[in-house]
């Protein structure tokens, strides 16, 4: 038997996730990812090889230096933190972190990006409908992903990379996004949803107060998801758009 999915409409206001739930932009970062810790792990001997799963158990949903340290610190190895003003070239977290930031800016300017129709689908619909809406995202590039695939005027809010490096946040798992979020959205996180791809942001979501977290398993794994925090899970956001009303459901 299906999942029950929450009515969105009935929410105090909806805060998305931005990669790999709005745009698949994802698969960008995990292909920037790989050019960067292939060549690294190469030239420094580092083992076991990178993979994928790496990706969604130490890198997906962070902030990019923060994914870079939890990477290395899976293999015992010691880097330098550096500082953020760190040349792409430099061996130090930040170094490594601003190379892969490189790779992905020089990517996402050549070839674009077009938001999940699925997605969009939903975020006009709730749109039209009068439901606050927010972009919870721990990549410092947000804003340019969001105006390239023509997203920015939907969202009253976002809070990525740059606001936490500004505000102090910790990255995602823990709370202070998604509660940053829900603050600057004006909602509470009880009445509201969050939804994210990764496990870390279901698990900031849940430990921020969201009642319901809509995982999208865009290969992170159901299971993963759940015990994460996610209290439903779909495989693509067009499910929700034979469930929703057009209607404000104020004046329904």
């Amino acid at each position: 038997m299906p999942e029950a999915l929450p009515d969105l409409l009935h929410a105090d206001g909806v805060l998305f996730d931005l990669d790999g739930v709005l745009t698949p932009t994802a698969e960008v970062h995990m292909r920037a990812w790989k050019v960067v810790f292939d060549d690294v792990f190469a030239r420094w001997g580092i083992t076991p090889a990178y993979s994928d799963a790496d990706y969604f158990d130490f890198v997906d949903g962070k902030k990019r230096y923060d994914g870079v340290a939890s990477l290395m610190q899976s293999r015992n190895v010691e880097v330098p933190w550096g500082d953020v003003d760190d040349d792409p070239a430099a061996e130090t977290i930040c170094g490594i972190g601003n190379r892969k930031n490189a790779a992905f800016a020089v990517s996402l300017r050549s070839e674009g990006i077009a938001p999940y129709p699925g997605s969009l689908a939903l975020v006009e619909k709730l749109h039209a409908a009068g439901v606050p809406l927010g972009v919870v995202s721990s990549s410092k590039n947000a804003e340019e992903v969001l105006g390239a695939a023509g997203l920015r005027d939907f969202f009253r809010i976002v809070v990525d990379g740059v606001v936490a490096e500004r505000d102090g946040l910790a990255s995602k798992p823990a709370a202070d996004m998604f509660a940053a979020g829900a603050a600057a959205l004006g909602v509470d996180p009880a009445r509201s949803v969050a939804v994210e791809d990764a496990t870390s942001g279901a698990a900031s979501a849940a430990a921020a107060g969201f009642a319901t977290v809509v995982g999208v398993d865009r290969g992170t794994g159901a299971d993963a998801l759940r015990d994460a925090g996610a209290t439903v899970v779909v495989d693509d956001l067009d499910v929700f758009l034979s469930e929703t009303r057009t209607e404000n459901p104020e004046t329904a």
